[in-house]
């Protein structure tokens, strides 16, 4: 007998949506870069996805602004696009139902105090740049980090 509650998903359903995203390595006065936490179990650099009429960097600050409370941002320069799956909402591995299109850009900050606004981000560090790709989440991330340290000019 056929269970008739199991539906087979089509291959549109399981493709996953593509989603463009925005944000920023950013440097503190004494060189430290900011990564902030993800619904308190995983840690990423600052990111969002674009609101409606949003550019790429207009969104990218907005983004820093709500994951970190910092609103003095100076751009120094494009970062390389990469792409990832979403990270998992227990933060433990990939939710391949979004692949996120990452556009980052590189921001240095003469702030120090960070106070996110973001719920879903309660937490934001300065970190090292040698402890940077250690404490990344996300095996992309990782990877991202640790082609452009080199551009950072720290």
């Amino acid at each position: 007998m056929q269970d008739s509650t199991f539906q087979q998903e089509t291959p549109e359903e399981m493709m996953p949506v593509t989603t463009h995203t925005a944000g920023g390595v950013v440097l503190s006065a004494d060189k430290k870069v900011l990564v902030v936490s993800q619904r308190g179990n995983s840690w990423s650099l600052p990111k969002g996805h674009l609101e409606e009429g949003e550019d790429l960097i207009t969104a990218a600050k907005r983004e820093i602004y709500e994951e970190s409370g910092l609103t003095r941002l100076e751009f120094i320069k494009e970062l390389p696009v990469y792409e990832r799956f979403k990270i998992s909402a227990d933060g433990k591995g990939e939710d391949s139902s979004e692949k996120k299109v990452i556009h980052m850009f590189l921001f240095k900050t003469v702030e120090e105090r960070l106070q996110p606004v973001d719920p879903e981000n309660p937490e934001a560090r300065w970190v090292e740049v040698k402890d940077v790709e250690a404490l990344l989440t996300h095996q992309k991330d990782k990877a991202f980090f640790e082609g452009v340290v080199g551009e950072l000019g720290v």
